[in-house]
């Protein structure tokens, strides 16, 4: 089988920066070896040192696992819990990697990695899927994923990951690998080509034995493509929010130990810029006192002075004394249009289920509001992929509400702007984090 007729899109159909460290998670379902294909890429990649590898035995043989799970209650269970991300590089590129948790009541830790993530490679476990019959007792066969293969690849897709790579694994356990990896990649297909995501690749790996992970296993299944390693290695990282209008969340207020100077504010507000890019001379204004000013000065995070563009952290130094005080916002002048109601959403990650009427604290950036759940409009069916009306929804669902917010908040959709599209709830009692949220187009204009 040519890797043409099983990919969507190849990594060189994707325009972006391929030379910069590629940051990208595995995720998947329980025991689909992502903890094992980890330790195969660390491996084989020399990574790893011999005394390493010397305590990662179990059983007298060598755990690849053990590599990531570093928590004691994950090596206990054989479970990965909680993220842990490990560090790789190899002649063409470095790479960091997360290796987040199958469980569904760990949907938000993984959560957690993907939203940060430039790649998300989706392990499927050929040996759990139900492939080798066509028609049983007279009905075609129809071919189901996991439902955390399709929750995990939703939410990637929802968290705007820019390249997500399938890894059909364990293949080296079928007797016919080849009819396997055809039927499953078919069933990928099908069901990314219903949920709208763009998959970048489907590949067949055995990450025990390390085929087709770090360098290709020739002649197997009829895979004629790259291998895993070689596919990361050529995809883009996630371009920064250039194109969109400057914004810029106050992190942290420092003041000038002294200063005669008064042709400019005797204090430098630092932070990361969310988007577009500053300089001096540029108009800004405070929200959400709606104050405006001009930039005297835009130091780098060395203290150098400089423009600075989205996804660099910088210090501004404006014209005049204004009140800014962490949490506040820094925008391009009739930028933005701060909301108080936004439709969005939500990624529900707490035990205890949303219903209309509770509220929440929202935070964005470095800013804190209270939300209250105006309404539930929708909930997600993962197997349907199907909009369904929705009185709550439980830990691990996906659905769309809509926000009341106690004070305005300037916010673009999410498909426009990570940083500016994103909000989290966190409970006002507990202080749990609850749900991450994704704008709606219908929230907000620019």
């Amino acid at each position: 089988m040519n890797a043409a007729v099983i990919s969507n899109a190849s990594p060189t159909d994707v325009h972006g920066d391929t030379g910069t460290a590629l940051r990208f998670i595995t995720c998947g379902s329980v025991d689909d070896g992502k903890s094992t294909l980890i330790g195969r890429l660390l491996v084989d990649s020399k990574t790893v040192l011999q005394d390493q590898l010397a305590g990662v035995q179990r059983g007298g043989e060598t755990d690849l696992a053990l590599l990531t799970d570093g928590l004691s209650a994950e090596r206990e269970q054989g479970i990965t819990i909680d993220v842990a991300y490990r560090y790789f590089s190899t002649a063409k590129r470095k790479f960091i990697i997360g290796d987040a948790p199958g469980h569904e009541q760990y949907t938000r830790n993984m959560v957690t990695a993907v939203s940060a993530a430039d790649a998300a490679v989706v392990l499927v476990d050929a040996t759990k899927l139900a492939w080798a019959a066509e028609v049983e007792d007279g009905t075609v066969v129809k071919r189901e994923l996991l439902p955390q293969t399709r929750r995990h690849t939703l939410l990637a897709h929802l968290l705007r990951v820019q390249s997500i790579v399938f890894a059909v694994n364990k293949l080296d356990a079928i007797d016919d690998a080849a009819l396997a990896f055809e039927r499953i990649s078919t069933a990928l297909n099908a069901f990314a080509e219903a949920a709208g995501v763009k998959v970048s690749a489907i590949v067949p790996i055995s990450a025990l034995k390390g085929w087709n992970v770090a360098t290709r296993h020739a002649d197997w299944v009829g895979y004629e493509g790259p291998s895993l390693l070689e596919l990361l290695e050529d995809l883009p990282v996630t371009a920064q929010d250039e194109a969109v209008p400057f914004a810029f969340p106050v992190q942290w207020v420092e003041k000038f130990s002294s200063s005669a100077d008064t042709s400019q504010g005797r204090r430098v507000f630092w932070g990361r810029v969310a988007s577009g890019h500053v300089e001096p001379g540029q108009r800004v204004t405070v929200l959400p006192s709606n104050q405006t000013a001009t930039v005297a000065q835009v130091l780098s995070h060395t203290r150098q002075p400089k423009s600075v563009h989205a996804g660099h952290s910088a210090g501004i130094v404006l014209d005049r004394e204004l009140d800014v005080s962490r949490g506040d916002w820094l925008l391009a002048p009739d930028a933005f249009e701060p909301v108080r109601e936004i439709t969005a959403t939500v990624a529900w990650l707490d035990d205890e289920p949303l219903v209309a009427g509770r509220v929440y604290w929202a935070l964005q950036g470095h800013r804190w509001v209270k939300a209250k759940v105006a309404r539930i409009v929708d909930r997600v069916n993962i197997t349907t992929l199907e909009s369904e009306p929705a009185s709550q929804l439980e830990a691990n669902a996906i659905g769309d509400v809509v926000l009341a917010l106690q004070q305005p908040l300037a916010v673009l959709p999410f498909a426009q702007s990570r940083a500016l599209g994103s909000l989290v709830l966190v409970d006002t009692a507990s202080h749990r984090t609850c749900a991450a949220v994704l704008v709606q187009p219908s929230a907000a204009k620019a």
